[in-house]
């Protein structure tokens, strides 16, 4: 990743924070720290997306999480669903990137786009 890590504002940290756990979790990501009103989400002991109580002046983001599978992709857009996120593109290959670019949108509860895509052939 050519970036250390990412953080946004969220307008209900309880919420978001709820939501995210769930949904990144088919992914392997987990909270790794809580410090005041943010959380730090990552894997290995390293947090790298990170979410904190505050305004929002933050137009909508759009985040990609890298999945190791297709089948992790599929889980992270039923875990995001089920945990109040809305479909912004079901689980398919998107060819336009490249032939195995097999992604999934939800909309989180901000209004960010929330992607997890995996690039390996099935």
């Amino acid at each position: 990743m050519i970036i250390d890590h990412i953080g946004f504002s969220v307008s209900d940290f309880k919420k978001s924070h709820e939501f995210y756990s769930k949904a990144l979790a088919p992914l392997g990501i987990e909270k790794i720290v809580e410090v005041e009103d943010a959380s730090g989400f990552g894997k290995n002991g390293k947090p790298e997306f990170w979410l904190g109580k505050g305004h929002l002046p933050q137009s909508s983001m759009h985040v990609a999480f890298t999945a190791d599978s297709r089948k992790q992709v599929d889980q992270f857009y039923e875990a995001a669903l089920a945990s109040g996120g809305k479909d912004n593109g079901a689980p398919g290959i998107r060819e336009r990137y490249h032939p195995n670019y097999y992604g999934a949108f939800v909309i989180d509860p901000d209004g960010h786009n929330i992607e997890a895509v995996c690039h390996h052939a099935e």
